[in-house]
């Protein structure tokens, strides 16, 4: 099964316009188990904060509260210990941790609309794609 990791604003995106492409990535994992989320605890505290954001709550298309939305998809996802490092390649070494958890959790494919990601485009076998591009690949 083809393995994934998803960065904060892909998640964000698609609590924010569940039609949007990363909406729909969501919906295939949910719904179709189309592919398996690879996680890091690293990924999981990123992404709740980022859902608390007051202006994110606001924009949300959704009465599902952002965590218990979220829950669902860390339950599902492959959860793997974060203990990979590697060399620092983001201009925001915050990013790392997203390229790292690839590698370590064996997922070719780390789907993110951050430009300083999407400018890596490979590294060790992980191949940087927009969530338009991962969904084409599904």
């Amino acid at each position: 099964m083809l393995r994934a990791v998803l960065d904060a604003n892909v998640y964000v995106s698609a609590y924010i316009l569940p039609q949007g492409p990363p909406g729909q990535i969501i919906e295939r994992f949910l719904r179709d188990y189309a592919f398996e989320i690879v996680l890091t605890d690293a990924i999981v505290a990123e992404v709740l904060h980022a859902l608390a954001y007051p202006k994110v709550r606001k924009a949300a298309r959704s009465n599902v509260e952002a965590e218990l939305w979220f829950e669902d998809i860390v339950v599902l996802a492959r959860l793997v210990a974060g203990d990979r490092a590697v060399t620092p390649l983001s201009s925001d070494p915050d990013d790392d941790k997203y390229i790292a958890a690839a590698a370590e959790g064996g997922a070719p494919l780390l789907v993110s609309g951050d430009p300083d990601l999407l400018d890596i485009r490979e590294h060790e076998g992980v191949r940087i794609v927009t969530p338009r591009q991962f969904l084409d690949l599904l």
